[in-house]
């Protein structure tokens, strides 16, 4: 088995006096936040700095102290079996528009009630409900 790590952010922004968060689609057709694997050398947050920055181009990424969470999940990748596990950190922006990278086909801010309904898996749908439940307490 493979053993990967990556990381990501739950990026949003307040737009209105409303919070919108940020989902990218993927080829296979799920939509899901910004993430991807660690590179040698890498900490963890640099990791989810520059995926950000090469998946939609956005720099200016505030981190949230006090937010970290881990989910594991296991696929198949030409034939051999890989458990990720990736940590997701919630900053915010300013930064409305997005340049999407080859990785994605589209790209969405919605309000939590939409991102719920849009996001694809389980294990995203409960990190976008802490994010939203830590964001409700330290805004």
């Amino acid at each position: 088995m493979i053993e990967e790590t990556s990381a990501g952010i739950v990026l949003f922004r307040n737009e209105d006096s409303k919070i919108l968060f940020l989902l990218l689609h993927y080829p296979s057709g799920h939509w899901d936040f910004v993430k991807g694997k660690m590179e040698k050398g890498e900490s963890i947050h640099e990791t989810a700095i520059r995926e950000t920055r090469e998946e939609t181009g956005i720099t200016d990424i505030s981190f949230l102290d006090d937010f970290e969470e881990w989910i594991e999940y296991n696929f198949q990748f030409q034939g051999e079996l890989v458990h990720k596990k990736v940590v997701f950190f919630l900053a915010e922006t300013k930064t409305k528009d997005v340049l999407i990278s080859h990785e994605h086909l589209d790209y969405t801010w919605m309000d939590y009630q939409t991102a719920m309904e849009k996001t694809t898996f389980d294990n995203a749908k409960s990190v976008l409900t802490k994010s939203k439940l830590f964001l409700a307490k330290t805004l």
